[in-house]
């Protein structure tokens, strides 16, 4: 069996020719990737909640800052989108945190959502409802078949570009014009 080179803290961008209405243009951060599949979080696809409406659902009582109401929510993905993951910069102490790469922080507790909605959580956060899933070996297929490029996650695009610049932004990065690739796969 060959190794999988994993692709943890990287973006997946969604190839111009994907027409999955979910993953068209969209833009995943991978948090986990090995032999045994891979998990990401959909970092560009807005929901049509906020955060205020999502911490009424949570913690009625709560008065969310002037500033925070608006945030958007995301759609991180099809899976479990009723579970809630907060990527964010690595500051605080919540209750089920896991660090991805220096500084990026994905955060599954309710905690932090509190936490920010009253300013005192980390200076920089990305919420989102669901996830992408792969099984073994699905993700890498979808990579020979040119449904996806990859580059190194930047924060920069994760945390500081508007959300509907964020394809755009990565695909800037690969320094080529993706508009003329091509979806098929070539054999020499």
């Amino acid at each position: 069996m060959t190794e999988v080179k994993s692709l943890q803290n990287h973006l997946l961008i969604a190839m111009p020719s994907l027409d999955d209405p979910f993953f068209e243009r969209s833009l995943t951060y991978i948090c986990e990737h090995n032999e045994e599949g891979a998990m990401g979080i959909v970092i560009n696809q807005p929901s049509a909640m906020n955060l205020r409406e999502l911490l009424e659902q949570t913690d009625k009582d709560l008065i969310v800052a002037e500033d925070k109401q608006e945030q958007i929510v995301l759609t991180g993905g099809p899976v479990n989108q009723e579970r809630g993951f907060v990527l964010h910069s690595d500051q605080g102490q919540w209750g089920s945190s896991l660090t991805l790469a220096d500084n990026i922080v994905v955060t599954t507790s309710k905690d932090i959502l509190t936490a920010i909605g009253t300013n005192a959580g980390p200076d920089s956060a990305l919420i989102a409802l669901g996830y992408a899933g792969w099984t073994a070996g699905q993700l890498e297929k979808e990579l020979q078949e040119n449904a996806w490029l990859t580059i190194e996650a930047d924060p920069q695009i994760l945390f500081n570009t508007p959300v509907h610049e964020k394809w755009q932004a990565a695909v800037n990065k690969l320094g080529i014009d993706v508009w003329q690739l091509t979806p098929d796969i070539g054999h020499a």
